[in-house]
């Protein structure tokens, strides 16, 4: 019953009523430009252009004298000067709706799992919602158990923490995203993957995810192929759809994948605008949306939950100060580094220890927790600093304690910290096992503050 009054309720949102109609004047590349309608349509309202193989949606992204400029969710293709535009009584909202989890969506909110049609909630949620005031939001919560031992210890993810995961292509960030879906502490978990292969869709739900994760998650999909209005909107609508949750009280994982395709998605917007390129060709909007989308996740109200939020940002070249790299670790509370070196090497997740850093630190840790960090991280340096040297034969054992320590506890280390996929270990096990680890190589943790 409650899905056939969803439907009679969306059906009833899309009635025609009266709309301001203009006409094709010209198309350039993926800019359309409509005469007739400039005093109806602003800046982000949504249209309707009359084309020979059909309707196209499509958004005002600029406005000048000579018209209204349009980019569309689709293509342009078939569309000629004078066909017919039409302000479109489809807002930019979204509806979400318990009945979501479990299911995919594309950046429109429209079903493509081939499970008939989603039930709507009640409230109209604006994909572009403004992050709540700064001074009504709770501090960042207890830390949130994610069962990836380089995690838990050394990067600690907390309720309403929003971390950064920076890597090249190809050196673990999907596999890494999956491993937080299935053994991340949360009530609900929205994945945003924008730009993503579209081969890669179903391997991600099936062999990444699984049942059990798929289960508590709504998926947001827009692919490469799409046009970037389509994968600009993915990350949006997914954020509307975590926010949905977090406003009923649930704490909530957003994954997003990634911020760099948003980022590309914009900077094809802006220029098709006509806006200047400044740093690698991004428009200045790029870098007034990226806070936009960011601050948006993070701790609720007194009366909601939290949104904790995992954004990939794909470093070209591997180059962590791309503008984009540089631009969203300022935002963010982290940052855990993916190093292809130690891909390379054979241990995964292969995060880089010593380059990762959790701002949550060390309020997160117990005393005890801390201490036993402090003492792997000073021996991972230690070992990294010489490791050139130990590995020529330069270094005799015995010339110093502090190193011979090291060198006894790099391999077990790395050894302990490489996960399989569907691996999990609990938080207190993980800094258990690192206790003992450290005690083999000849090291006393005091665990009393």
């Amino acid at each position: 019953m409650n899905t056939i009054f969803s439907g009679l309720s969306g059906a009833a949102r899309h009635i025609e009523g009266a709309r301001i109609a203009g006409r094709v004047s010209g198309v350039l590349g993926l800019t359309l430009t409509a005469q007739g309608v400039e005093r109806a349509l602003g800046i982000g309202a949504r249209c309707i252009v009359q084309g020979a193989r059909g309707p196209v949606l499509g958004e005002v992204v600029a406005v000048d004298a000579r018209g209204v400029h349009v980019l569309p969710f689709g293509t342009w293709d078939g569309v000629v000067v004078g066909d017919l535009v039409e302000s479109s009584p489809r807002g930019d909202v979204v509806r979400p709706d318990n009945g979501w989890i479990g299911r995919v969506v594309d950046a429109l909110a429209n079903p493509i799992d081939g499970r008939g049609p989603l039930h709507e909630g009640s409230v109209a949620r604006s994909i572009k919602r403004a992050p709540p005031p700064p001074f009504d939001r709770r501090r960042v919560g207890a830390r949130i158990d994610t069962g990836i031992k380089a995690l838990d210890i050394f990067t600690p993810l907390c309720r309403g923490q929003r971390m950064g995961v920076f890597a090249g292509s190809g050196v673990g960030k999907s596999s890494l995203m999956a491993m937080l879906a299935q053994g991340a502490d949360a009530d609900v978990i929205v994945v945003g993957l924008v730009g993503e292969r579209g081969r890669e869709v179903r391997d991600f739900i099936e062999s990444d995810l699984g049942p059990e994760a798929m289960a508590r998650c709504v998926l947001v999909v827009s692919t490469g192929n799409e046009p970037p209005l389509m994968r600009r909107q993915a990350a949006w609508t997914a954020t509307a759809v975590a926010e949905h949750f977090r406003d009923a009280g649930l704490q909530v994982l957003l994954l997003i994948d990634s911020v760099t395709r948003f980022a590309m998605a914009q900077r094809e917007i802006g220029l098709a605008a006509g806006e200047p390129p400044t740093s690698k060709g991004y428009p200045p909007t790029v870098f007034a949306e990226l806070p936009r989308l960011l601050e948006r996740t993070g701790p609720g109200t007194e009366q909601e939950g939290d949104i904790t939020g995992i954004y990939t940002v794909l470093v070209d070249g591997d180059d962590m100060n791309d503008p984009i790299a540089d631009t969203v670790r300022g935002i963010l509370d982290g940052h855990v580094i993916l190093d292809r070196q130690i891909a390379e090497r054979g241990r995964f997740p292969a995060i880089h220890l010593l380059k990762s850093v959790s701002r949550m630190l060390p309020d997160c840790h117990a005393s005890a927790e801390y201490a036993v960090l402090a003492a792997a991280r000073r021996l991972l340096a230690k070992y990294s600093d010489m490791e050139e040297l130990i590995r020529m034969g330069a270094y005799k054992t015995g010339g110093d304690v502090d190193i011979d320590a090291a060198i006894r506890f790099a391999g077990p280390a790395e050894n302990f910290l490489s996960q399989k996929k569907h691996e999990q270990m609990p938080a207190d096990q993980s800094f258990a096992e690192l206790y003992e680890l450290l005690g083999e190589a000849g090291v006393e943790v005091p665990l009393t503050s």
